[in-house]
Parts: structure tokens; sequence; C-alpha cells
């Protein structure tokens, strides 16, 4: 599988350069999944939690996070050796969201992170990547302890039209945010119109 990937005429080919945004509320575990799944040293911009954040982030359902995101996260991943992907994640905190039109300059398309403990903190980047017309999928991170639903169920809580994929994962594991991640770049490329190359043998 390959994404119209460029390749000299003697050589072999070159993996094409993806940019991904991972959106969500705030600690539903952005920051992780970038680090789980960066092959270099992810980039982060995070500050510790202090007193002046009480009654500014809820912390709820999230009490023992105790440091947040400020600008973004980056990394990026090498996936079957046909594409990078380059990793954006968002701040998830209200004050922090003017600088999400620069992060998503340019994304093939976005995954937003739920947690169905705190579900409604997902819509703003729901609303925002339709009002931009950027493809998205849900990824629900599994925390421990948390209530499972049927994604059926997420989907109609979410208002999500039945073209945006919903999937479980673990923002821990990287085999299950790599899943995630090419169930993105494979929904963005079909909503873009574009035809993945077929895989060689």
């Amino acid at each position: 599988m390959g994404f119209g990937r460029s390749r000299p005429a003697d050589g072999p080919r070159i993996p094409t350069a993806v940019k991904i945004v991972i959106a969500g509320g705030f600690g539903v575990g952005k920051t992780t999944m970038v680090g789980t799944v960066s092959e270099t040293r992810p980039l982060r911009t995070e500050e510790i939690l202090t007193d002046a954040s009480v009654g500014v982030d809820d912390v709820s359902g999230v009490e023992a996070k105790s440091t947040t995101t400020v600008a973004m996260d980056f990394g990026r991943i090498t996936i079957r050796d046909e594409y990078i992907l380059y990793l954006f994640g968002t701040p998830g905190q209200e004050r922090f969201w003017f600088m999400w039109d620069e992060v998503a300059l340019g994304a093939l398309g976005a995954v937003v992170l739920a947690d169905t403990r705190r579900l409604a903190d997902c819509f703003p980047s729901v609303d925002y990547f339709e009002r931009r017309g950027t493809p998205f999928v849900v990824a629900v991170n599994c925390f421990e302890g948390a209530r499972r639903y049927d994604l059926a169920e997420i989907q109609a809580a979410l208002n999500l039209g039945p073209n945006v994929p919903v999937m479980l994962c673990d923002a821990r594991s990287l085999e299950s945010c790599k899943e995630v991640l090419i169930t993105m770049v494979l929904h963005a490329m079909k909503a873009r119109g574009l035809t993945p190359e077929p895989q060689e043998a």
C-alpha cells in the first residue's frame, strides 16, 4: 500500500511525508499517543499544573495529571517504510485554541482522541475539523476503569456522520496507535479522492 510516493528511475521509492494532527480535550492522551509512536524523542511543550490553573483547567476524571501541553507535541513515525507521518498534538485547553490554525495548516487529516468519562470535551475538536473540511477519525482512548460503550453509541452521542470512522485505542500501545493512524490516513485519502498505489510484491 503506497500513497503517491515518488521514486527515482533506478532507485527505491521515497516515503511520502504526511502531516497528522492529534487533537482532543484536556488530559485525553494526546501527549501519550505522540510519545508512544514517535521513533525519535518527541518534542514536548509541557508545563507543570499550578494553583493558578484551578478553576481554569478541569481535571475531573484526570486528577493525577500534573502537566499540560501549552503549545504542541511533535513526533514522527515511519509506517511500512512507505510514508512518514509527522504528528502534531494540539493543546486541549480553550485558552490555547488560537494556535490550532497554525498546527492544522497543511495536515492531511486528524485524529480526535476521546475519553468516555469526558466525552463532551472532544466536541470542539470535532466541530473544528468539520468546519475546516479536514478528514478525521475519532479514537476512544480506553482508560482503566472507564465505562465501555458501543461504538455506534459514541458515534450517535457525537452526532457524527456514518462516514467518520470511530474506533477504540490504547494510547500507550504502539500497535493500537499505528492502527488508528493507518485508518486515519486511508480515510483521509478516500475523502480527498486520492487513490493509494497498489503495494508491489
